[in-house]
């Protein structure tokens, strides 16, 4: 039971009582991320949270590393297109020491100046770390040639030459337009009662009220479909291709779902089966969908070498052609319908995974839906609504992006 409390100055509370376990995942959710960025301070959102970890009024960055540690917890966070998280799981006798700590780093880090600079140097180490890891690199790669100077285009980790511009006001300033009540949801979920929300309250109620949405500001992109390719001192060459898609939330996203887990989501499915199996032509190879609020992405990835692009690129059209023309079998629509209900109830098990889609729901749909609701929208799938997901996707040309050997 999934149950929401909206607090006077707007802050949204979001707690799944889980009984049976005796841990506990608290979430801090804000409305945004490097989507919400411009030309000039692209990487900020990325930057400053890794600031929430390098001291507060009263903790150092090693203070809060121990803090965690001396409760047995786990914390972390993490930066979207769309989103930023701070997260920390701990036994549930320690959840309020948890949400203090956690608050302590939402309202009172401190920047420190000698923090921030080798903070950028760490961040620097992982822009270049992320631009030699091809594999990875090429999916920014596709999002520029999807979304061009659109900021869904941006990478989430920035770059340097924006990196070593911000300062102490720059990120305070940020935090003032963005790190508002309204763009702020708090995800709770594991063993905790209700007398758990008025103690998120006191440590919550400490926002400036002041507002400059961002949520209401952003531009719907251009799906621009183009190509763009970069060469490096690699072995291997890794192509994406993307196709736009359907934004969060929309009434065929299981459908979508199921067809993605046939093309290319799954050991079993057609691409896996064509491109490694039979031809022996990758190692890796797999699809995806990015939602976001307003438009979404559906991403084919593989590496092979260099001499064989050509030949990876007409198997994937060929399979492609052949989903268009012949949809996919009704085994496949129930083995796939069968694999998305499994991971559903598995990922029950874990606190994290349910503060995390309850978290995510919160802040960018508003909504949350039970576990039966969702076995029913995904037995509704049909091979009709599939086929109508297949023609509207790959009736269009899409985006690609390859980083290969020079």
């Amino acid at each position: 039971m999934i149950e929401k409390h909206t607090s006077k100055n707007g802050l949204r509370i979001v707690v799944e009582k889980v009984p049976a376990v005796r841990s506990v995942t608290i979430g801090v959710w804000i409305l945004v991320g490097s989507r919400h960025e411009n030309s000039k301070n692209n990487g900020i959102s990325h930057f400053l949270e890794h600031m929430f970890f390098k001291g507060t009024k009263k903790r150092s960055a090693q203070d809060i590393a121990e803090a965690f540690d001396s409760i047995g917890g786990q914390v972390n966070a993490f930066t979207s297109k769309e989103y930023t998280c701070l997260y920390a799981r701990v036994l549930d006798t320690h959840k309020e020491q948890a949400l203090e700590i956690l608050s302590d780093m939402f309202f009172h880090s401190i920047f420190d100046e000698a923090e921030m600079a080798r903070e950028k140097k760490v961040i620097s180490e992982e822009i270049k770390m992320y631009e030699d890891t091809p594999d990875d690199f090429v999916h920014d790669l596709l999002a520029q040639a999807s979304f061009g100077d659109h900021s869904l285009g941006y990478p989430i980790l920035g770059t340097e030459k924006h990196l070593n511009t911000f300062t102490k006001e720059t990120l305070h300033t940020y935090i003032k337009d963005n790190y508002t009540p309204e763009n702020t949801v708090i995800s709770i979920a594991g063993n905790v009662d209700d007398t758990f929300i008025p103690v998120v309250e006191k440590y919550f109620d400490q926002f400036d009220l002041v507002s400059n949405n961002n949520y209401n500001h952003l531009t719907k992109p251009e799906f621009l479909a183009k190509q763009m390719i970069r060469n490096k001192e690699i072995e291997q060459a890794h192509l994406c291709m993307g196709y736009k898609a359907l934004k969060l939330g929309d009434e065929l996203s299981y459908s979508l779902i199921v067809m993605n887990n046939v093309l290319g989501g799954s050991m079993s499915s057609r691409l896996f089966q064509e491109i490694r199996e039979k031809h022996g032509l990758a190692y890796a190879v797999f699809s995806y969908h990015s939602s976001f609020l307003d438009n979404g992405i559906l991403t084919i990835y593989a590496g092979t070498s260099k001499e064989h692009v050509k030949q990876l690129k007409d198997i994937i059209y060929q399979t492609i052609d052949d989903f268009v023309t012949n949809s996919l079998t009704n085994k496949e629509l129930m083995n796939s319908k069968e694999q998305l209900k499994g991971n559903i109830v598995l990922s029950l098990e874990s606190t994290n995974s349910r503060m995390s889609r309850n978290g995510k729901n919160e802040l960018l749909l508003k909504r949350h839906r039970s576990l039966d609701h969702m076995i029913k929208e995904i037995d509704a799938v049909t091979e009709e609504t599939v086929q109508s997901v297949i023609k509207l996707i790959f009736n269009q040309e899409p985006s690609l992006a390859l980083v290969a050997p020079k």
